[in-house]
């Protein structure tokens, strides 16, 4: 039995974590539970060290100390309190009143501030909460068919996952080892095409089906003159935008940075022109092109800054996160929102859910180093290597795999547990390890949208008038989880979607001589750590803990 047990104790505890999880135990003390007494077992039976407890502190202390996962409480709580001061309100509001004379204009609404809320909260559940509480009974006011008004929030919600700052991307890039800026960069051509979909499923409703997706009578009290004033103000600062990104400055930038400060600065126009015509008492522009200004502008301007900094090397991802949360807190504070409670709440939640991944970390981390001590990362390699296809057919079977197991697990899961036993396999065969990142990312963003599983639609079920039928929220979600499976495969046949904009800033930063403080340096085709790197020293006291290990065996 001993023989047997010792022969395959990599995919016995497998199979118990397994167990575990299914079984609703919470997955930081499953996992654990799993890494400490099969660590015991295998000290007990002669495959491990002793000496391997005595890595498990530094383990502990490197998951507290990582610079890269800083960056989460700095993003949750500048999303937080952008929501919290009725910023998806304002949005909505504003948004609502541009496109209401459009069939199908609410739905679109709902999508671009969707899409807004996802680069400022990073959180699920604050943007459909928020776009529940204030859409859904309009849309159902207006007509709007149930399916399609609980669909396009839910779905719109979810683009939080792969719109940068993402914090999932965070997350990955940590797992991963690879910059979170260039995670950043490759995520976002693919959430932005992803958005286009939605608006394209939008319209191609409300041009099939036009009673599905009715124009709101009363938009028309703005009249055509408020509109016009509006799409003047954009105009002039989109060519404001235009004449920047000409400027010789930003020519130098990746074209994707360039893309983000020339948006910055042409909104930045449009508001200086808002700002000038209400001090001066102008009144040139209508009452719509200001509030479009006043609030539109100031949170595409926090995105835009942040991110930019970013992308151009100015500030690591935890710098740019800080940035946010310090934006933020100016935005909430100039508009007189700035309370205690919204304080308070903003820092009740931002520490709820960095101490929720952290403590799954450090159970993912204690199990990690008894499996690998135990050999089950060679036992996981024997297994996909095995498949037939190369990386085509690794990809398929993971693919699957995660979109399976995202109707019981949530992404923070899936990431701390799944992609470490994924990514050295991937490596192996040769894949970008930051295509392979987005790619999981848009397939985790389904877990959000699976019926009747998925927490988006629970989301909305708690937010939705009682008369609304669970079976209409879980039909609206249908086409839009086509839409995100579209997406992974479209992703998958091109991963050029997200290496294109990596290689393209990556010879941006060479031509100038830019090093990041967050890039790996690469030995062999590995990627290491800098020796002066907080996690470099963990990574050799568990490099000595598996010698040791495998003396002990031998």
């Amino acid at each position: 039995m001993n023989a047997w047990l010792a022969a395959n104790l990599a995919p016995v505890m497998f199979g118990t974590m397994t167990l575990f999880l299914l079984s609703g135990v919470p997955v930081a003390f499953a996992l654990a539970a799993c890494g400490i007494v099969f660590g015991l077992i295998g000290i007990e039976l002669g495959l491990l060290s002793a000496s391997l407890v005595q890595a498990m502190p530094d383990r502990v202390w490197g998951v507290m100390s990582n610079d890269t996962l800083l960056a989460i409480p700095f993003f949750t709580f500048m999303g937080l309190v952008l929501e919290r001061s009725g910023m998806a309100e304002d949005l909505l509001e504003t948004i609502g009143r541009l496109f209401g004379t459009l069939r199908g204009g609410l739905a679109v609404a709902v999508v671009l501030v969707g899409a807004m809320l996802a680069a400022t909260t990073g959180v699920v559940a604050a943007s459909v909460i928020s776009m529940g509480l204030i859409s859904l009974p309009i849309m159902l006011r207006a007509g709007y068919d149930a399916r399609l008004a609980s669909g396009v929030i839910c779905a719109s919600g979810t683009l939080a996952q792969i719109i940068p700052p993402s914090l999932v991307l965070i997350v990955l890039a940590d797992q991963l080892g690879r910059p979170v800026g260039d995670m950043y960069r490759g995520a976002l051509l693919p959430g932005l095409i992803l958005t286009g979909f939605y608006l394209l499923y939008v319209g191609f409703v409300a041009w099939r089906r036009p009673s599905h997706a009715p124009a709101l009578a009363q938009a028309d009290d703005h009249g055509a003159a408020e509109r016009r004033g509006v799409w003047l103000l954009l105009g002039a600062g989109a060519l404001a935008g235009i004449g920047a990104a000409m400027h010789p400055v930003l020519q130098a930038q990746a074209a994707d940075a360039r893309a983000l400060l020339a948006v910055t600065a042409g909104g930045g126009f449009a508001w200086l022109i808002a700002v000038a015509d209400r001090l001066l008492r102008l009144n040139l522009l209508p009452d719509l092109a200001r509030r479009v200004a006043f609030v539109l502008m100031p949170p595409l301007a926090l995105i835009f800054l942040v991110l930019g900094t970013i992308y151009i090397g100015l500030a690591t991802p935890t710098e740019g996160g800080a940035m946010g949360a310090a934006g933020a807190l100016a935005m909430a504070m100039g508009r007189r929102r700035l309370t205690g409670e919204l304080l308070h709440q903003a820092l009740d939640r931002t520490v709820r859910l960095t101490t929720f991944v952290i403590f799954i970390l450090i159970g993912a981390r204690v199990f990690s180093l008894t499996f690998y001590g135990v050999n089950g990362h060679l036992w996981v390699e024997h297994l996909l290597l095995g498949l037939p296809g190369g990386q085509t057919g690794f990809l398929i079977v993971v693919m699957v795999l995660v979109f399976l197991l995202a109707f019981f697990l949530d992404f923070f899961e899936l990431a701390f547990i799944i992609v470490p036993l994924l990514a050295p396999v991937a490596d192996k065969l040769g894949i970008d390890l930051v295509w392979f990142g987005v790619l999981l990312a848009v397939n985790m963003q389904t877990s959000f949208m699976h019926p009747p599983f998925g927490f988006s639609l629970f989301y909305l079920r708690s937010v939705a008038p009682k008369t609304l039928p669970t079976r209409d929220i879980y039909r609206g979600a249908i086409p839009f989880l086509g839409i995100q499976i579209v997406m992974v495969a479209l992703v998958l046949a091109l991963p050029q979607l997200v290496t294109a904009g990596i290689a393209t800033a990556g010879h941006t930063a060479a031509s100038r001589g830019i090093v990041h403080d967050e890039d790996y340096r690469h030995s062999g085709g590995q990627p290491q750590l800098p020796q002066d790197h907080p996690d470099a020293a963990l990574e050799r006291a568990i490099e000595r803990a598996e010698t040791l290990a495998g003396r002990e065996s031998g």
